[in-house]
């Protein structure tokens, strides 16, 4: 399963969710909107109040930065 914490309206979250998409990977989008209690999850699972974050649950895979986040899916899914 491949997770996409973000904001809607961030840039960087939209070249993931490009990438993903062109990539016709399916993924579940968690909507992390700043001032969220929700936003406590990013902290607990990535150590950061950051956005996008990624995570590849079959492959133990969780990062931040879209550069590398589309890095990866380049090399992994392609």
């Amino acid at each position: 399963m491949l997770e996409l914490y973000q904001i809607e309206k961030c840039p960087y979250c939209k070249k993931v969710r490009e990438k993903l998409s062109e990539l016709n990977l399916d993924f579940i989008c968690r909507n992390m909107q700043s001032g969220s209690a929700k936003r406590q999850i990013l902290i607990t699972l990535g150590g950061k109040d950051q956005v996008p974050f990624f995570v590849d649950m079959d492959k133990g895979i969780s990062m931040y930065e879209s550069y590398k986040i589309v890095e990866y899916l380049e090399k992994t899914y392609s």
